[in-house]
């Protein structure tokens, strides 16, 4: 099949590449569990991805792009920016392949993840996110050393290796709910996770979902063109998710196959961290819980065959319990 050019410089993001990543995938990782618990009277099914090894889905973008290095690439090693949990995900995968890794990371991300990146051999670079370009800083690292710039969700085979969490959750429905997804709940950043699902499960409908004041995909889907997040966005504890704008590859999966977005706020985040920890046994951190948020308020239909994605639990003890105190 003749690959599509795509700004990236390569290739779009194909159907058959996440069938490929999800192969890959199954040959080091086991299922993570899919639980079906109620809410409003639907029964819904959670993907428990906070328990991969690092934490989070990122573990499997990760995997699919450095695998697919050549020997001279991985010996000039990778380069990834991120909050924390594309950081794990690509540090956690160049240990096991022997590649080294450095991660371009914000000095306010949460400290289990800069420990968490530390712990598994990564060097990391610490910036300002108010005053300095991650993407400048880890352009002048890649240019100075030849590694290979990992893309947190703007890259072909990170958005193919996301998209295998749907190729099992598909599994997964067809033996234990009687079909396939008809809906998909996901947490959403920059959108690699949405438009790998979207290629992973065509006939579900995929719904990102996004924190309030950082929902450009939601109003870029709204406006069919890339707008990104406006001047001075609020604050959020859903750090995983603070992405400024999607990118022309993710937007064109998610044109096509995503009809709207939502947002959530803050109380909502939490509330979701409640339930998750109440009601599944489940630590979730804010931006894993997004999705499961959205629900909870029922923002999004909850009829048919719905997953929603449970994408990290990579949270601060403290912050955590700060949550686990509030008054519901």
């Amino acid at each position: 099949m003749t690959e599509q050019p795509t700004l990236h410089g390569t290739r779009a993001p194909t159907a058959e590449g996440v069938a490929r990543a999800a192969a890959k995938v199954a040959a080091i990782l086991a299922p993570t569990p899919l639980l079906p618990f109620e809410i409003d009277d639907q029964t819904v099914w959670g993907k428990a991805e906070c328990l991969q090894p690092i934490g989070a889905f990122k573990i499997r973008g990760a995997w699919h792009r450095l695998t697919e290095l050549s020997e001279a690439e991985r010996q000039r090693g990778v380069v990834g920016v991120s909050s924390g949990n594309h950081a794990q995900g690509v540090a956690w995968a160049a240990r096991r392949l022997g590649i080294g890794a450095t991660i371009v990371m914000p000095r306010d991300a949460p400290q289990v993840k800069l420990d968490g990146t530390r712990a598994l051999g990564a060097e990391v670079v610490l910036y300002d996110r108010a005053t300095q370009s991650r993407e400048a800083i880890a352009a002048e690292l890649c240019a100075s050393s030849g590694a290979t710039l990992v893309h947190a969700f703007a890259d072909p085979w990170v958005i193919e290796g996301q998209g295998s969490a749907g190729i099992e959750i598909a599994a997964q429905m067809k033996t234990r709910a009687g079909g396939g997804p008809t809906r998909i709940v996901t947490p959403c950043g920059g959108g690699g996770l949405s438009a790998g699902l979207a290629l992973a499960c065509p006939d579900a409908e995929i719904i990102p979902v996004e924190p309030e004041g950082w929902d450009d995909v939601r109003r870029s889907l709204a406006a069919r063109e890339i707008v990104p997040v406006g001047p001075n966005p609020p604050a959020t504890a859903c750090d995983a998710l603070q992405t400024l704008s999607t990118q022309p590859i993710n937007f064109a999966v998610l044109r096509a196959h995503c009809g709207y977005g939502v947002s959530v706020s803050e109380a909502e985040v939490r509330a979701a961290q409640r339930f998750a920890f109440a009601r599944l046994r489940l630590v979730l951190e804010p931006g894993g819980s997004a999705a499961l948020a959205a629900a909870l308020a029922g923002k999004v239909p909850l009829e048919g065959r719905t997953a929603i994605l449970l994408t990290g639990g990579n949270t601060d003890r403290s912050a955590f319990a700060k949550v686990l105190e509030e008054d519901g």
